[in-house]
């Protein structure tokens, strides 16, 4: 019988497949076969404005079933900011009200039941970038298309911030627990900056300053997070906060630094240029923050794995996990053995476990559910 675990994929490099979509029906801008890069726009689209409602029966003092016949606009008919909307009849032509258009819009339905008028403001045009730099191996259309590229893809464990591109640069030739904040100098702007130890609030304040484009870290405590977003992030999914900058943490929550195989790989892809994202959701249909490096033409990238989409998240002796439970949160070893039968946990309940040879220490027992496959 074989097990699966949910994987954490830190990959040198993978064929990696990126699905780019239209949240509505739109147009595709690029073909089968183009080449793009990660902020080339794919797909367009234009999003409906936002609706208006105006009570005209109230504001002209007449009755619901008035109203189509005060109105000064046809339905349909565009309007704009102080324009007149409606105007009532009066009394023998005396004493008629007007009113005029609180903002710009299309009149796009009248009640004679409510004598409300709705409003359409302004669509809004909206365009998808292909966030991979590589092939357009699909198109969907009128929606969107499917990527495909040779990239080192490191997944998070948290991150806040959507979409952010730039070269990828580190701070410091080594991991350390803390980083000043003076370390991140203007040179950094636009960039993806990795840093091998804990973030802090300061330091979040500090990339803001410089412009950093996205802030990598091994660890967070969630008093920084909140001192530096003002609230508590108290939502299942992230990705959506507009804080100037992107953050994904590699390892999790507390005072903990990088895993050494991630700060290693992604140095050796200092300079490169590529895309990462802090999206994250916690609950079900698991969505992990990630930094994409595409490879370009003229590199040698070490050997290509599977299709990312293919990869079954096995777990097998000899794998690599992370334990992401108490007491051992953050610790990374080699599975060194699966036992079929469950086993009494120190709680009194019985699960089925695995055994875990951790550099430096005796091996771990702890139950399956407690650890993240790294996928690589």
């Amino acid at each position: 019988m074989k097990a699966y675990t949910p994987g954490l994929k830190v990959v040198a490099s993978c064929r990696h497949r990126c699905r780019r979509q239209l949240p509505l029906s739109g147009e595709v801008l690029v073909e089968v076969g183009e080449r793009v890069g990660a902020q080339t726009a794919v797909a367009r689209t234009n999003l409906p404005g936002a609706v208006l409602p105006v009570n005209l029966a109230q504001a002209l003092g007449i009755e619901p079933s008035e109203v189509p016949q005060a109105l000064q606009v046809a339905i349909g008919g565009e309007v704009a900011a102080g324009q007149l909307l409606g105007r009532s009849a009066g009394f023998w032509g005396w004493f008629r009200r007007e009113f005029f258009a609180p903002a710009a819009g299309t009149v796009e339905t009248v009640s004679r039941t409510t004598g409300q008028v709705m409003l359409r403001g302004p669509s809004r045009p909206l365009e998808v970038r292909a966030y991979l730099a590589g092939e357009v191996v699909e198109v969907l259309p009128s929606a969107g298309v499917v990527l495909e590229a040779p990239a080192t893809l490191v997944q998070g464990i948290f991150g806040v911030g959507g979409e952010a591109y730039g070269v990828l640069e580190l701070v410091g030739e080594r991991q350390t627990p803390t980083v000043e904040p003076a370390a991140l100098t203007t040179d950094l702007k636009g960039k993806l900056v990795v840093v091998g130890g804990r973030v802090t609030a300061d330091l979040l304040r500090a990339a803001q300053d410089v412009g950093v484009s996205a802030l990598i870290g091994g660890g967070i405590d969630d008093a920084d997070l909140r001192d530096f977003l003002g609230y508590d992030l108290g939502v299942a999914t992230t990705g959506d906060e507009d804080v100037g900058l992107t953050l994904i943490v590699t390892e999790g929550f507390g005072d903990v630094t990088m895993a050494e195989r991630t700060w290693s790989l992604l140095r050796s892809r200092r300079g490169a240029e590529g895309a990462c994202t802090g999206a994250t959701q916690i609950r079900a249909g698991v969505l992990r923050p990630e930094i994409v490096l595409p490879w370009v033409a003229g590199e040698a990238p070490p050997e290509t794995t599977a299709l990312l989409a293919e990869e079954s998240g096995e777990l097998r002796v000899g794998a690599q996990v992370r334990i992401i439970r108490d007491p051992y949160f953050g610790l990374i070893g080699e599975v060194r053995a699966l036992p079929f039968a469950p086993q009494l946990l120190a709680s009194g309940a019985r699960a089925r476990v695995l055994e875990v040879a951790i550099p430096g220490r005796d091996p771990l027992v702890v139950p399956r559910a407690n650890v993240e496959l790294i996928e690589g």
